[in-house]
């Protein structure tokens, strides 16, 4: 796939199109945000401040007056919340298009979410598999849906701990980041499989941003990869406009596919236009992916309608003129 010209000017008319993006206040959501409303659609800024967020928003309307702009809070890291941003979601609109799963945290000091969860596992992973579970029955009435996850470069060097999952036995900043975004591609990953296993018209796409200058590296309290990625590797970043053409591309492009992962064409997929990627090979292991679920399911207490494609269905009794048999 060549797209070495592809860019937000490439993106399909949006109007009449709802879409969600969770961190929209800043770094790749905001400009996320900027670009799909510049094609018309009605995006709703999903933010932990909304001050902030409504600030965001201003920025844009200064530069497009037409824009259709809705902050609303939604703190990830807090269940609760994504419950109360669901409901509210729903009571104003019958459909969503594409939920932007965005936001992020990187590398705090260890920090337990208000319902005892690791902080970036709480924020990163299980605060988007739930807001998608409690959006799917919107997303389910849009004529083209999508949901794309965004994850990192970083997912390659990443393993799920089931059983240290909160960090109580030890905790890395790094570590447990790029468990979270592991988290995020096979989750991803699993979403397709279970949405293709229904039949539904559903996709879902992973994107990641290459390396990107954002508020993520920066704003972390923790000294050393503060350092290292928010100041020392900046040189090679680019910018936030250009790191959010991979999940723009993913929420957009008519031919891409569940399943699906894109990243930047550059040198070690650090920059550079969009293009279809490769994920991890530990992001496709289908028994990894049925205990995240499952786990996932458990801690968040919301359950997706969708078949495990990797358990058999179980056999159906027919009948068959006046006898019964068993259909396999």
């Amino acid at each position: 796939m060549n797209q070495e010209r592809w860019n937000t000017d490439r993106i399909p008319d949006q109007s009449g199109r709802v879409v969600v993006v969770t961190g929209a206040g800043s770094g790749l959501g905001l400009a996320s945000t900027r670009a799909l409303a510049r094609r018309g659609a009605r995006v709703i800024l999903a933010v932990r401040d909304v001050d902030r967020g409504r600030a965001a928003a201003a920025t844009i309307t200064a530069a497009q007056p037409a824009a259709r702009l809705d902050v609303r809070r939604l703190d990830l890291a807090d269940l609760d919340t994504v419950r109360t941003f669901a409901d509210g979601l729903r009571a104003d609109h019958a459909r969503v298009d594409v939920l932007l799963n965005n936001a992020g945290v990187m590398a705090p000091p260890r920090t337990l979410s208000a319902q005892g969860h690791e902080m970036q596992f709480a924020t990163n992973h299980l605060g988007h598999f739930a807001l998608t579970g409690l959006l799917l029955d919107l997303l389910a009435q849009a004529p083209d849906p999508r949901v794309v996850t965004v994850s990192s470069l970083e997912h390659r060097k990443g393993r799920v701990d089931f059983d240290d999952l909160t960090g109580a036995r030890g905790y890395a900043p790094m570590t447990f980041y790029r468990q979270s975004k592991l988290a995020n591609a096979v989750f991803g990953l699993e979403l397709h499989r279970r949405l293709a296993a229904a039949g539904s018209p559903l996709r879902s796409v992973l994107a990641h941003p290459g390396y990107s200058a954002t508020g993520l590296q920066t704003n972390g309290t923790v000294r050393v990869p503060r350092l290292v990625f928010g100041h020392l590797a900046r040189p090679l970043a680019q910018s936030a406009g250009r790191g959010a053409l991979p999940q723009l591309y993913a929420a957009t492009e008519p031919g891409v596919r569940g399943g699906e992962f894109i990243g930047p064409d550059g040198r070690g997929e650090l920059r550079g236009a969009p293009t279809r990627v490769t994920l991890a090979p530990g992001a496709a292991d289908p028994a990894v992916a049925r205990r995240l679920w499952e786990v996932s399911e458990e801690l968040t207490q919301v359950s997706f309608p969708l078949p495990d494609p990797t358990r058999p269905v179980p056999a159906r009794r027919v009948r068959a003129g006046a006898d019964e048999t068993r259909k396999d």
